[in-house]
């Protein structure tokens, strides 16, 4: 498969793609349809076209009002299927739409089928490098969550994304990254994060999948293999990465923060915690969360002022696994299996009450979705979530389970979410201005 384009380093560490071409493509054997991005969610809005309406008189005619269409649920269902216009659209016309429109038009496309309209004109080929394009497309609102795949195929990287919002998978070219033996960190703000070894360095780098732009960051004050998370401002198109305990148990390094406007690590206080229940970090309302058992409870950094707490938030009893999910603003999840014995354990979910400082129980997996999760005791699984959404992959069994926190609805992902015993998966939000710089 042909990647979105070929990559080129410069001297300062950031790759970019000087031609990104058809770039993503879709995972299923459907031919693909021709996508129009002026289509209006396939109502019939022409009023000759409308069986029983009447024929006013154009002063009297009603003014139909229709909102831009994004990417919202009620108009999602339509891009997968053929449109007939009412109205034949003259070329003439379109050809001399105001660049602000048509700006506003594109930049409401889902980000996966702007790279088929690119075919359409030379206009519209270079849309993705355009600045008028990237600043209205920083306006609108987020596509929707998606779930990103990354494994190696004959240590070659493989990357397939979920879009929950129009339920397709599409597979995104990786090629452009470095031959490193790396592994996927997490993603933030439309960015992705990755970890590795070149040689025995251990390496950092962060990177856009739709543009193929990356940067690999500078060696830490203490070069060792870390645990990590990517933090994205979008108000101010930075990042950070915090670098917590040492992932092979020597928790005396001190924590580290790299600043993407500094383009440097800084050292901060050591975490004070003896020993960590694993190695799983969720971030949320400026605060990065950990489980710890010595001191019982949460570890929890402030990343406004580089300093470590404690917080002793007891975990349930019996609890045998516990992820750590951020939710949006303050909500903070845990979720884990209960119980001994394989026939009498369930899955549960638990909030963080900050007031009382307690784990609040809010939902339990149905037994039928548990049992086809997780058919022996001792499987493992992994867990995470973005605005208020948990997903759920199953290391043997290749399935994926969705949970809505809000609406509390359980739904299996569409698709194998797992193309092998070692994908690993995380929440992805595509931007096309997600910056490196």
């Amino acid at each position: 498969m042909d990647g979105i384009g070929e990559s080129s380093q410069s001297g300062s560490g950031v790759v970019d793609s000087q031609s990104l071409g058809s770039g993503v493509v879709r995972e299923d054997n459907m031919v693909a349809e021709q996508v129009s991005p002026l289509r209006g969610g396939g109502r019939n809005t022409s009023p000759l076209g409308r069986a029983g309406s009447r024929n006013t008189s154009p002063s009297r005619q009603k003014v139909i009002k229709t909102k831009p269409r994004g990417l919202d649920e009620e108009t999602v269902t339509t891009f997968g299927k053929a449109a007939h216009p009412d109205v034949q659209m003259e070329d003439s016309i379109w050809a001399m739409l105001p660049e602000d429109l048509l700006n506003e038009i594109l930049a409401r496309v889902p980000p996966f089928l702007i790279f088929r309209l690119r075919s359409v004109c030379k206009r519209w080929n270079s849309i993705l490098q355009d600045c008028s394009f990237l600043k209205f497309h920083a306006q609108v609102p987020s596509h929707g969550p998606c779930l990103l795949t990354f494994w190696k195929n004959s240590q070659t990287p493989q990357c397939s994304v979920f879009s929950l919002p129009l339920k397709t998978w599409y597979k995104i070219p990786f090629t452009f990254l470095p031959p490193w033996a790396f592994w996927l960190v997490g993603s933030s703000g439309g960015l992705v994060c990755f970890s590795g070894l070149d040689g025995l360095t251990f390496k950092t780098l962060v990177c856009n999948p739709l543009t193929q732009k990356w940067r690999a960051l500078p060696n830490m004050h203490h070069n060792q293999q870390r645990q990590l998370i990517l933090v994205v401002d979008r108000t101010d198109r930075s990042f950070k990465v915090v670098a917590t305990s040492d992932i092979y148990g020597d928790k005396s390094l001190p924590t580290e923060v790299y600043d993407s406007k500094l383009n440097r690590w800084s050292l901060h206080q050591t975490m004070p915690a003896v020993n960590l229940c694993s190695s799983k970090m969720a971030y949320c309302d400026s605060k990065l969360y950990l489980e710890a058992l010595s001191p019982l409870g949460l570890m929890m950094y402030r990343l406004d002022t580089g300093y470590w707490e404690h917080i002793p938030a007891r975990f349930p009893r019996s609890l045998l696994d516990g992820y750590l999910v951020a939710g949006t603003q303050k909500r903070l999840f845990l979720v884990g299996r209960i119980g001994l014995y394989s026939t009498l354990q369930s899955m549960r979910i638990w909030e963080l009450d900050h007031a009382k400082i307690t784990w609040v129980e809010i939902s339990r997996m149905p037994p039928k979705y548990f049992r086809v999760l997780l058919r022996l005791s001792a499987e493992r699984f992994e867990c995470f979530g973005q605005d208020n959404l948990i997903c759920f992959t199953s290391w043997n069994q290749g399935k994926s389970l969705l949970y809505d926190v809000d609406k509390k609805v359980w739904s299996w992902i569409a698709g194998c979410a797992l193309q092998s015993c070692n994908s690993q998966v995380c929440f992805y939000e595509p931007r096309f201005d997600a910056s490196v710089l």
